[in-house]
């Protein structure tokens, strides 16, 4: 079969052709394409970590090192006390650390985006490694005789064909999904990890859907997980059957987006991200933490981590926040404004620390750190001995606000603020809306137990 077979067009009548590419532990690939030894060993890849040390957080860990309860936005010393560092044992298990190495993941990601552009017309880069691809154009629903024994659709073909480029040409593995529309194709990806491909039919996906646990519909975290469960919902089906009303009077409107994506209607256009009007990462903590430590270690990995997601797409910014979730679902911010436009990674970590010390004494769910105000290509740096620093009150509004009124401590954001458990997302998203899509990545969701540390659109 040759690729010509592959992209029959659709016709205008006929429904999209959605795919979602998600690289597998892509910071743990990116390090054994890299070393090569290192396949099939317990990989962790940590943030704000230094090579030997036992600071930071954990930005993904590979298949291997979850097999030791190893996941995103674990505390590096956790993790060591889970798995110690191979270079330092003889005993097994043991586990290979890197610190995060974003230029090169970089790199290796600049080349998967090559192949996705190059196989689709629209593509929608969410994070550094997991897209959406819009191929209505380039292939086909038509079920073929693939090889006598089973019939296939063209466009599985297609989806196959990426991901034997993304491998042969680059050689890190790329789980795809295949459905109409974006959000079946997100829960698709997930479906069949690591290095999967699942295709949903437009005739199928009630039926792929309805069997699977409510906590696959992407945006249902933790706590919403149990809420539903709370109300007898176990799984997409029994959310698909439930009253979007009643949905939509516990969780507000995300219960209608999150009914309408268990009913496998998404109606949304794949379209190129722009811009970001803002940078920022959120992590939380499994349990609430009074824990000073452990409070300072976090922000300080996810300063970094928006630091260098800044730096790599040549963003200043003129504003710092941070974000503290206290229980119940208590959204608190803060944000520092410069007098012009930095790049100064020390600097971010420095006052998003001085921000956390009003919450020292405070129980924490989850925390998070932002940059905005964000100027590209900027000529010019404000002087950091001559900056103005004013408070988020001073600066930008009440604790409720804050720039671009995306931070609004609404019933719905403070509920999703809260749900998601150990893991390292965004809290909005970077074209400024709420962050019920991720993306991660993403209620937020880290794809595939990783925490994105760029994207590259």
């Amino acid at each position: 079969m040759t690729f010509a077979d592959f992209t029959e067009a659709t016709s205008d009548d006929d429904p999209r052709i959605i795919l979602h590419v998600d690289m597998d532990c892509f910071y743990a690939s990116c390090e054994r394409l890299r070393e090569p030894a290192l396949r099939g060993e317990p990989v962790v890849v940590g943030m704000g970590y230094e090579a030997g040390e036992p600071h930071g957080a954990v930005a993904t860990a590979s298949y291997e090192a979850r097999e030791y309860g190893i996941d995103s936005a674990q505390p590096i010393s956790q993790a060591l006390d889970a798995l110690p560092r191979a270079a330092e044992t003889d005993a097994e298990p043991a586990g290979y650390y890197r610190p995060v190495d974003l230029d090169f993941y970089e790199e290796v990601a600049s080349d998967v985006k090559a192949i996705l552009h190059d196989c689709a017309d629209v593509v929608r880069e969410v994070s550094i490694d997991e897209a959406y691809l819009d191929v209505t154009d380039r292939t086909s629903w038509e079920v073929i005789d693939a090889d006598g024994s089973e019939d296939r659709t063209i466009a599985e073909g297609y989806a196959r064909y990426i991901k034997q480029r993304i491998d042969r040409e680059v050689g890190v593995p790329a789980s795809v999904g295949v459905a109409p529309n974006m959000a079946t194709a997100k829960v698709a990806s997930d479906h069949d990890k690591p290095d999967g491909l699942t295709v949903v039919r437009p005739s199928e996906v009630t039926d792929f859907l309805a069997p699977l646990p409510v906590a696959a519909i992407h945006g249902v975290g933790p706590v919403t997980e149990r809420e539903l469960t709370e109300l007898g919902i176990d799984t997409a089906g029994d959310l698909a059957a439930a009253d979007p009303t009643d949905l939509a009077d516990r969780f507000g409107e995300r219960g209608r987006e999150l009914y309408a994506r268990a009913r496998g209607d998404d109606d949304r256009e794949v379209t190129p991200t722009g811009r970001p009007k803002s940078l920022s990462r959120e992590s939380a903590f499994t349990e609430a933490t009074e824990e000073t430590k452990a409070k300072r270690e976090r922000v300080s990995a996810l300063a970094a981590d928006v630091a260098a997601r800044a730096r790599s797409r040549d963003a200043m910014y003129q504003t710092v926040g941070i974000k503290v979730v206290t229980p119940p679902f208590d959204v608190n911010t803060r944000a520092t404004s410069l007098s012009g436009p930095v790049d100064e990674p020390d600097l971010v970590e420095s006052i998003a620390l001085d921000l956390l010390e009003e919450f020292d004494d405070d129980p924490v769910r989850k925390l998070g750190v932002r940059v905005s105000k964000l100027s590209f290509g900027a000529q010019e740096q404000a002087r950091l001995d001559g900056f103005d620093a004013a408070s988020a009150a001073e600066a930008e509004g009440d604790d409720d606000g804050g720039e671009g009124g995306d931070w609004n401590a609404t019933a719905d954001i403070a509920r999703e603020a809260g749900d998601t458990d150990a893991q390292l997302t965004d809290w909005v998203d970077d074209d400024g809306d709420r962050a019920v899509d991720d993306d991660s990545e993403s209620d937020t969701h880290t794809t595939d137990g990783q925490s994105s540390l760029g994207r590259y659109d």
